[in-house]
């Protein structure tokens, strides 16, 4: 590749597989490559970020992995071999490379809520995400907002991937089902033809499979799903939710005014990370109904007790709010326990047990059908954080019984409802009279007020 103002700066990475080549060719604003293991992904996107930026004055480029580590080893590493210092320059303190011609490629990895502070209001031109499926479909659409600037250069984005992962479901969705969502509003809508998958296997990378003989026997002696998956690039192999029950035909509600004896309760996960508060209702049959949520990063005790009531509506009686038991650890600083400054604040807690293996189960339990044909819990449609989290948290690998932990910013909300579920929740009572009611309720029988809409 003989590239350079002057005409007299070779970069030479490498012979490109045929599908290595129409990944770097494709124009369209998304690209997915890969499928199986071993398709050279890595190398597709070092080569054609390098080859983007010498070609392209000023272009800037982000590439995203996982991890720091990950990033270090597949690509910061092997750039530094492969990129000459006549042609770029890297310096570590910024993970930027910047070339003779004033382009940039800047190596990040994503840590959930604290990226989407770090990446604010940054422009480029190219986003690379390699290993898609591990980024939540968030983390997708937050890394969308980046694509953005004044420079000449289409705005693109590319993705490798591997079926499995926290991202299977977005990542099959837009570039194997090509199912696209449709909306009142144009500008929401997805494109078919903004997204292109370039499907690649192991027998495609003929350099791979003469430097490693082994590689394809290796693939082929996995578990069956497993093997099917990384040999074969099947998308209907592996990629399934934990909590594989959720349906949002079956388990979701439209928002709207709920009966005001049903008895209500909170549920809550906090860290100075994030915040998560689920307000839920129960019917007299013991249905669970899940119909407000509030997310909320870096928030100090006092300033989440004051919106957690900021978000509890007046004459909206709570009758326990669940949360996890450290908080009722003794701070070293203060000598204080977050549960006595929650209480102090005005948000009393109750203290819920932490057992993550029977919570979950717990929650799978609450999805199940019951015999009237409806589950035992039922999410508001508005409550989209919450269904989000729950559609791509996976299991443990060590432990299939368990909710995976990571990545951490899809369990806040699922680890608060987890919370709920474990604890003891009594029925609603039966409904008061209409003479009851309205000697309680001045807006009984009238119009409803705003204050005990519940959305």
């Amino acid at each position: 590749m003989e590239t350079a103002e002057n005409n007299s700066i070779v970069f030479d990475p490498g012979t490109a597989s045929e599908k290595q080549k129409r990944f770097f060719l494709a124009r369209a604003p998304f690209i997915a490559y890969g499928g199986a293991k071993g398709g050279g992904k890595t190398w597709a996107v070092r080569v054609k970020a390098v080859g983007g930026a010498i070609c392209n004055p000023g272009l800037r480029v982000l590439i995203m992995r996982r991890t720091y580590p990950e990033l270090e080893e597949n690509h910061i590493g092997p750039l530094l071999r492969m990129v000459p210092p006549e042609i770029g320059s890297y310096m570590a303190t910024t993970r930027r490379m910047t070339f003779f011609n004033g382009s940039t490629i800047k190596f990040g990895h994503w840590a959930g809520e604290l990226s989407e502070l770090e990446y604010q209001g940054q422009e480029f031109d190219w986003i690379f995400i390699d290993e898609a499926t591990q980024f939540t479909e968030r983390a997708f659409n937050y890394l969308k907002g980046c694509l953005r600037g004044v420079s000449p250069y289409q705005k693109r984005m590319y993705l490798t991937c591997n079926p499995g992962g926290v991202g299977h479901a977005w990542v099959k969705r837009l570039f194997i089902d090509r199912d696209y969502r449709r909306s009142e509003n144009p500008e929401e809508n997805e494109a078919p033809e903004d997204y292109v998958f370039i499907p690649a296997t192991v027998e495609d990378n003929v350099f791979l499979l003469k430097s490693s003989p082994h590689y394809l026997k290796m693939l082929s002696q996995m578990p069956e799903n497993v093997r099917r998956a990384y040999r074969y690039g099947d998308w209907d192999a592996l990629g399934g939710s934990y909590f594989s029950e959720l349906r949002r035909d079956t388990h979701t509600f439209a928002p709207g005014r709920l009966p005001r004896h049903w008895r209500r309760y909170r549920a809550m996960d906090y860290g100075l990370d994030m915040l998560a508060v689920l307000w839920i209702a129960v019917d007299g049959e013991g249905r669970s109904w899940v119909y407000r949520e509030w997310t909320q990063p870096r928030l100090i005790v006092r300033q989440a007790a004051a919106g957690i009531l900021e978000r509890t509506l007046p004459g909206e009686e709570v009758e326990a709010t669940f949360a996890p038991p450290d908080l009722w650890s003794t701070q070293k600083d203060t000598g204080r326990t977050m549960e006595e400054i929650f209480r102090s604040g005005g948000v009393p807690l109750t203290r819920a047990d932490n057992s993550r293996v029977q919570g979950h189960m717990l929650i799978k339990d609450m999805l199940a059908l019951r015999p009237d044909g409806r589950p035992g819990l039922m999410i508001s449609t508005d409550c989209k954080r919450l269904l989000a989290d729950m559609t791509a948290i996976q299991a443990d690998e060590e432990n299939p019984g368990d909710a995976a932990k990571t990545p951490h910013e899809v369990t806040h909300t699922v680890d608060a409802l987890r919370y709920y579920c474990v604890s003891r929740v009594a029925p609603a009572e039966e409904p008061r009279t209409e003479a009851e009611e309205a000697a309680a309720d001045p807006f009984w029988g009238g119009e409803p007020s705003g204050e005990y809409l519940m959305y």
